[in-house]
């Protein structure tokens, strides 16, 4: 099995950017739609289904802003908790904060939130986090983990992704959808705490540029 450090993730997104000619908002859309699967698997079994997507401030927020939209789009309730300064987001993260905002999708304040319904999906930090959480992060933890269904977009917030160990507050996943391949930490046992069950995720970074990292 191929599992990927910090290093390696970023540098798999460059190459696929530069040798591959892979625009970052194809890998995000893609990341966003295999994310999508796994959470409508999750409320499968629910009717009249919502889910609250807590959104930080990287490229990791972006992803959960693609995801919102796709959800909404398959007949979900959606609420984003919207855990970052609008002006302060990535490109692509941007691109996609435009995008449901124009489509109406109820956003909120991390302050304003009392229920997080059927399914939590946590975007609030990603594989480059090496410090531990600090608020309103932090915060936006705490309330995800009050949560029984929670699917983790890429790796749970607050793990580190190198060793498996929580950096400080940390996410308790149920299923953690993660992209590319696994990360290296996750082979530490005591990672499955915060990761619950694994799901690799295809974003479509050409298979070579992975395998080259063995």
């Amino acid at each position: 099995m191929i599992r990927l450090t910090r290093a390696q993730v970023l540098q798999i997104d460059q190459l696929a950017v530069e040798r591959y000619a892979i625009p970052g908002i194809v890998l995000m859309e893609n990341a966003a739609r295999a994310a999508t699967d796994v959470a409508m698997q999750m409320l499968s079994e629910i009717s009249g289904k919502n889910a609250t997507i807590f959104c930080g401030g990287g490229n990791n927020g972006g992803d959960g802003l693609a995801i919102a939209r796709h959800l909404h789009n398959r007949g979900v309730a959606v609420r984003i908790v919207q855990c970052f300064d609008p002006v302060k987001l990535p490109a692509d993260a941007t691109t996609n904060w435009r995008i449901v905002q124009a489509m109406q999708i109820k956003i909120i304040p991390l302050e304003k939130i009392e229920k997080t319904g059927h399914l939590v999906i946590d975007a609030l930090l990603g594989t480059g986090a090496t410090s531990p959480p600090r608020d309103p992060i932090k915060q936006a933890i705490q309330i995800v983990n009050r949560t029984s269904r929670i699917l983790a977009v890429d790796l749970p917030s607050g793990l580190d992704a190198d060793t498996g160990e929580p950096l400080g507050e940390c996410v308790r996943a149920t299923k953690t959808i993660t992209f590319a391949a696994e990360k290296v930490g996750f082979a530490n046992p005591a990672s499955r705490k915060y990761t619950g069950e694994v799901i690799v995720g295809d974003i479509g970074c050409p298979r070579e540029l992975i395998e080259q990292m063995r």
